[in-house]
């Protein structure tokens, strides 16, 4: 992704943004990706002191959020290894950008 600083989102992808990244346990992967660069879903879980299953759950949010990429690679011998890195992103949130944001939502309210 490339970085957002300066044009406008859309109202879904703002709340997909948001929603990714109110989670504790997401955070700290946006940290640890952006602290220790490019890692594979097995040592990221040690790192972050949970379990492979959950970690792959918070990862597709961030995923599917935009924030984070992944790539499958073959080591040398012969596991498939998912490399997660995160990607370079600015989000200015102003009234201004919400009011924006909020002109194209397809999101439908909850009742």
């Amino acid at each position: 992704m490339t970085e957002k600083s300066h044009f406008a989102i859309t109202g879904d992808q703002l709340l997909a943004i948001l929603a990714a990244l109110s989670n504790p346990h997401r955070l700290r992967v946006i940290a640890a990706l952006q602290s220790g660069g490019r890692n594979y879903i097995s040592q990221l879980a040690r790192e972050i002191g949970i379990s492979r299953p959950l970690l792959h759950l918070h990862l597709q949010k961030l995923e599917d959020a935009g924030l984070v990429t992944s790539q499958l690679e073959l080591s040398q011998d012969g596991k498939a290894l998912n490399y997660f890195e995160v990607n370079s992103f600015v989000f200015e949130l102003t009234p201004a950008a919400i009011a924006e944001a909020a002109k194209s939502l397809k999101t439908n309210p909850e009742p």
